[in-house]
């Protein structure tokens, strides 16, 4: 396993911002970097043998600061929604700042793990990439100092493992996920609404118009979030829906079936051929599919202004405000206990 490290530029304050890129001996590659513990690129082969970017991104590290569409980011403490901002943990309530419609915290704020420098360490032999941060007592208003860390591997079967370990002095909140945007026909080809994906989820959660669930799961049954057998992601996306009509599309989180770590989802770019299997010991996965990637933002990677629809996310979590819904599994972490959490995204050609 190869590792190399590389100036990618430099942030707002003018410190280097490093990426490393691992290659594993089929060629197969992942670049992260150490602003954000951004996951910056994948690259794997398609059904023909032609290494392709399945990974949406930016090509500066500049773009990444601003990262509206949060391209590839580390979200924490605590990824998707808190209603109100606000949560109580041991008879103290908490509020954190309102950055989506005044109403909601969205990815623990504008002040979010992925807009800050992380420090890193490589391990060829291992095929990762750890980057670790101090988060202190009352970032982005939550308790505690967080000490986290984030590791990269990627394995010689094409397989990029993302594993989050952190443990805090104070009772918190840890509900950290990866917000990668993929394209399984490369990242600069248009529409995944061709893709054909399958959820192992019996049930989803409903939301109401801004995002926030009832505080129920429902069956997905005679829905369109009905991904228990492969389908396309466009078949359904056009029905006459309100839980489509809340979000403008699909953006829903989906109550995995079974516990442990297993594999929860499975997708298939049309064209390319390229497969993504989604392994994860977490209870949900909020499926997305980028309805709202702005098409005047900053240029992609080559140059590519990405548009609605031209990637699509799976990302590993709790469930949006479990931190206050008792029915649902909680992200509170004890002080002192160990945040340990992995996801995998293995890559393959469908057969």
């Amino acid at each position: 396993m190869k590792i190399e490290r590389s100036l990618f530029g430099r942030d707002r304050d003018g410190r280097d911002v490093s990426a490393y890129t691992i290659t594993n001996s089929k060629g197969a590659s992942i670049t992260v970097i150490d602003f954000g513990a951004i996951l910056q690129s994948i690259k794997v082969p398609d059904q023909n043998g032609k290494l392709t970017d399945v990974a949406l991104g930016y090509d500066e590290a500049s773009a990444y600061e601003i990262n509206r569409p949060h391209f590839g980011a580390t979200i924490g403490r605590n990824g998707n929604r808190i209603e109100g901002g606000s949560f109580s943990l041991d008879g103290v309530d908490y509020q954190l700042l309102k950055n989506e419609n005044d109403r909601n915290n969205l990815h623990s704020g504008p002040d979010g793990y992925e807009f800050r420098m992380w420090e890193s360490e490589a391990d060829p032999e291992k095929g990762s990439v750890t980057f670790s941060l101090l988060s202190p007592d009352g970032d982005q208003g939550f308790p505690g100092e967080f000490r986290v860390s984030v590791t990269y591997t990627l394995t010689e079967d094409n397989a990029v493992r993302i594993r989050y370990e952190g443990s805090c002095d104070r009772t918190t909140v840890a509900n950290m996920t990866n917000h990668s945007y993929f394209n399984l026909n490369g990242h600069d080809s248009g529409s995944i609404m061709g893709h054909v994906l399958q959820i192992n989820a019996d049930e989803f959660v409903p939301v109401d118009e801004y995002s926030i669930p009832y505080g129920i799961v429902t069956p997905v049954e005679d829905t369109p979030f009905d991904f228990r057998e492969p389908k396309a992601i466009g078949r359904d996306a056009g029905q006459a829906d309100e839980q489509l009509e809340h979000t403008g599309g699909y953006d829903h989180n989906f109550a995995l079936n079974g516990t442990g770590t297993r594999e929860v989802a499975c997708a298939v770019g049309d064209v390319s051929g390229i497969t993504m299997k989604v392994i994860t010991d977490l209870p949900g996965v909020q499926f997305y599919a980028g309805n709202m990637i702005d098409a005047n933002g900053p240029a992609g990677k080559g140059g590519v202004n990405y548009k609605p629809h031209d990637g699509f996310c799976l990302e590993t979590q709790y469930f949006p405000n479990s931190i206050n819904v008792l029915a649902f599994e909680s992200p509170k972490l004890p002080e002192g206990d160990l945040y340990q959490t992995e996801t995998v995204y293995q890559f393959g050609v469908r057969g």
